[in-house]
């Protein structure tokens, strides 16, 4: 056979960039940027190779997998579905259907089946209990989003290709392609903002790749974001720099009591606290409303810190009083060819509470930072059984070391993944997915929180091997066993999605969307995407005010009675105090040729100089007497780790960095690269108890540590 190509969408990462895979014979030849893709251009990152190696990598599970007295064995599928089952259904029987959880990782965002018929799984299980990702991450996103426009995905994102000052705070778009902002060859994306005269300004406590390429870094103490966005939006009322006169704000229900709620937090009160000079400060205010078209993005470090959810609804407010909500080089909103608003809730907020610590749930999950405690404690309740889809929250989530504990003394255990890692070593099965490539892809997410309209199909590049399950045929699998169908037309729902998995519900999608109903000529339907192997360019992202919205009555409702009941706690979490010589504060951080925990199995991805290093600055060192590659003890309330130093101005004073991801240490797991390579958990420093206390979300930046050299 002679060598082939196939176009398709590097599923790796949020940025959605176009790769041309060459293959020949089933053997995959090389994978580049598809140039013709007219959203990526051409652009790849380092990742894009993992396609092959997770493809061919011979630690992933093509079978099942049972846990028995002589370790691990393969089953069958249908014994193993059948275990499984029987084994969920046991512990429900006896302790009632919460008594099973479950985690979702970060993975199945960036799976269509997963995506689209994932409830097949939830609604069989009929649990309360569910965890995911979602609260070591984007959390705080989703609930103003939900609070303000109506729907927990309805998020606004940064319009970057025409923007003139970008305010970029707690990310690092560099190392993350993106990120609640899809957006391939974002570097290039970046550079342009200054080549038509505007500036990129990135607040970091770490000089980030990002920042490098910046035309202004400004340290910032981990933690004090709150404070930083309360000081700008005193400073825009107290100068009479709100556009008042905007059409957004005509459309704002609770604007009356900002004014008073942020006067007390002036440039000068907040300027010891946060590392920032009120100079800078007031300079940072006047600079981005003298902008014409201007957008301040805050990701990831402003999420997960204690004040994650207050801030990031600080970041929308000073959008929406500067005028750059819904307007052109502002923050915008998407109209996706795939709208998955229509088949998902809006989102709540605290209809139910964790049993252990009262914290509340969003859109049906609780905060991940519970779940362990829910395990280990007794009583009605207590979570006795695992169900596990795509995720390794034994690395992602905070105090890892507590969860290994509680995963280890549950009755039974399932996990739906192809690898042997660090928490589905727990499991009594695991089910193994088709890789990648044998599935067809439509990013269902992606394209609602992309920087261009665009839409793009792919169909599976290889067939599944005979016998091989796709992840949605393992849903419907255990469905049909927990939840058989008890009407006609359950029966007929099942048989139809037997018969056209995730790709039937696509097309019907695509079809009745916006852009299928006329938006575009022709439409846009399954068929026109399959003829347009390089994808579609809807166009820039254009304003869409009140139309938009998702509350009945088409306002912005800002409930600042929620959110600014939060200040007390802000006044009482920032005394004057100094930081002990070998005390810090630790962040996290990320790197281009990482994602989470696991691309570390790939020798291209891991190779060249150790990346899981502690970085501190060169004072800090010094006084410690650690020289660059001194092996560091990090020790937290909850664990300690150890791993070299990397000595670097870099990093604001008083301040560590931990990368995270790895820690591919602990005793059973079959994944020998990443064994070869396995560093420290960050996550073994973290806090379960260290949390966002107005959201439930992790805390995972801002956590005191302290530092000594390793003996």
């Amino acid at each position: 056979m002679s060598v082939q190509t196939h176009h398709r969408t590097c599923n790796l990462c949020e940025a959605m960039c176009g790769i041309v895979i060459t293959h020949d014979a089933g053997q995959i030849v090389s994978i580049k940027g598809d140039r013709d893709d007219p959203f990526s251009r051409g652009h790849i990152c380092p990742k894009a190779v993992a396609l092959k190696d997770i493809h061919e990598d011979p630690d992933r599970l093509r079978k099942p997998m049972a846990r028995t007295e002589n370790g691990w064995q393969e089953i069958s599928w249908k014994e193993a579905l059948d275990r499984a089952a029987e084994g969920i259904a046991r512990v429900q029987r006896e302790h009632g259907r919460n008594a099973v959880g479950t985690y979702l990782g970060n993975p199945n965002v960036h799976n269509t089946g997963a995506m689209l018929l994932g409830r097949l799984l939830h609604d069989s299980l009929g649990t309360r209990s569910r965890f995911s990702a979602t609260s070591v991450d984007q959390l705080p996103h989703h609930i103003v989003a939900h609070h303000l426009f109506g729907h927990q995905l309805k998020i606004p994102v940064p319009d970057i290709d025409r923007t003139d000052f970008m305010l970029i705070i707690g990310a690092n778009p560099l190392a993350s392609n993106g990120s609640i902002m899809t957006v391939p060859d974002v570097k290039k994306r970046l550079q342009a903002i200054g080549e038509r005269g505007g500036r990129v300004v990135v607040i970091d406590p770490r000089r980030t790749e990002t920042a490098a390429l910046a035309d202004t870094h400004h340290f910032i103490r981990p933690g004090s974001d709150v404070l930083l966005l309360l000081s700008m939006l005193q400073v825009l009322f107290a100068e009479n720099r709100v556009r008042r006169d905007h059409r957004t704000l005509a459309l704002c229900d609770g604007l009356e009591a900002l004014p008073e709620a942020v006067a007390p937090w002036t440039p000068e009160r907040v300027a010891p606290h946060t590392g920032m000079s009120a100079d800078s400060i007031r300079q940072l205010v006047a600079d981005f409303c003298a902008a014409e078209r201007a957008v301040c993005y805050g990701r990831m470090g402003v999420s997960v810190q204690a004040f994650g959810l207050l801030s990031q609804y600080l970041v929308m407010l000073l959008n929406l009083l500067t005028g750059r909500l819904d307007e052109p080089g502002g923050l915008m909103f998407t109209r996706p060819a795939v709208d998955v608003l229509n088949h998902t809730g809006p989102g709540r907020l605290g209809r139910n509470h964790t049993r252990v610590r009262g914290l509340p749930d969003f859109g049906g999950e609780f905060p991940v930072s519970a779940l362990a405690e829910e395990i280990l404690t007794p009583g009605d309740g207590k979570i006795r059984a695992m169900v596990t889809v795509a995720g390794n929250p034994v690395l992602s989530t905070p105090n890892g070391g507590q969860l290994d504990e509680a995963l280890a003394s549950l009755d039974f255990m399932v996990s739906i993944d192809f690898y042997l890692n660090e928490t589905t070593r727990h499991a009594d099965l695991i089910l193994p997915p088709v890789s990648p490539l044998e599935r067809e892809h439509y990013d269902v997410i992606f394209h609602m929180l992309a920087v261009r309209n665009t839409s793009r199909y792919t169909d599976a590049l290889f067939a599944a091997p005979k016998g091989a399950l796709h992840d949605w045929q393992i849903y419907l699998g255990l469905a049909d066993r927990l939840a058989p169908p008890r009407s006609l037309r359950e029966r007929a729902s099942r048989a139809w999605i037997r018969r056209t998995g995730p790709k039937g519900l696509l097309a019907m999608m695509l079809r009745f969307g916006a852009w299928g109903r006329g938006l575009r000529p022709g439409g846009l339907t399954l068929g026109s995407l399959r003829r347009s192997p390089h994808g579609i360019d809807l166009g820039p992202l254009t304003p869409s005010l009140p139309q938009a919205l998702r509350r009945r009555d088409k306002r912005i409702a800002l409930h600042p009675e929620f959110y600014f009941a939060d200040l007390a706690r802000v006044e009482a979490s920032f005394p004057d105090i100094e930081l002990a010589a070998d005390a810090a504060l630790l962040i996290g951080r990320r790197h281009v040729r990482s994602n989470n925990s696991w691309l570390h199995n790939s020798h291209r991805l891991v190779k060249g100089p150790a990346r899981c290093t502690v970085m501190l600055h060169p004072d800090q060192a010094q006084a410690l007497g650690i020289a660059n590659g001194t092996t560091v003890r990090v020790t937290s309330r909850v664990g300690s780790i150890e791993l070299p130093a990397e000595v670097t101005p870099d990093i604001m004073p008083g301040v560590v960095s931990v990368p995270h991801g790895w820690g591919h240490q602990r005793a059973g797991i079959r994944q020998q690269v990443a064994q070869q390579h396995a560093g420290a958990s960050v996550n073994d420093l973290t806090d379960d108890q260290f949390i966002d206390v107005l959201s439930g979300n992790a805390a995972l930046n801002g956590v005191p540590v302290t530092l000594a050299p390793a003996t």
